[in-house]
């Protein structure tokens, strides 16, 4: 059974293009992942300041796996002019967890 998570992450007004920058360079970090099923990033649109960063997975293995190699490894690169870590751009950050019990995609015509 697949499993979704959703990361609601809250991005201040003046953090938005950095979030949005950050994952772009990212692209297709997570695509060769064993078991990876889906991403999507949801910019908000009703005067929330909270993204959501939804994957879905094979099962909990899978992405527990992910999470303990590269998702952990992209975390710990640093500013090539500083050295340090990047500054987050969230200010907080909260894990969903869901099991896909139903489903459905489009019929064709």
């Amino acid at each position: 059974m697949s499993v979704v998570k959703i990361n609601v992450l809250t991005v201040p007004a003046e953090q938005r293009d950095t979030l949005e920058k950050r994952f772009a360079s990212r692209a297709h970090a997570v695509e060769s992942s064993d078991g990876f099923e889906w991403f999507e990033l949801l910019r908000p649109v009703d005067g929330t300041d909270n993204y959501l960063v939804y994957t879905r997975w094979r099962d909990e293995d899978s992405f527990q796996s992910w999470m303990e190699g590269p998702m952990k490894a992209a975390h710990q690169g640093s500013n090539a002019e500083s050295g340090e870590p990047p500054k987050p751009a969230a200010s907080g950050s909260t894990l969903w967890s869901f099991e896909v019990v139903q489903q459905a995609a489009p019929t064709s015509a």
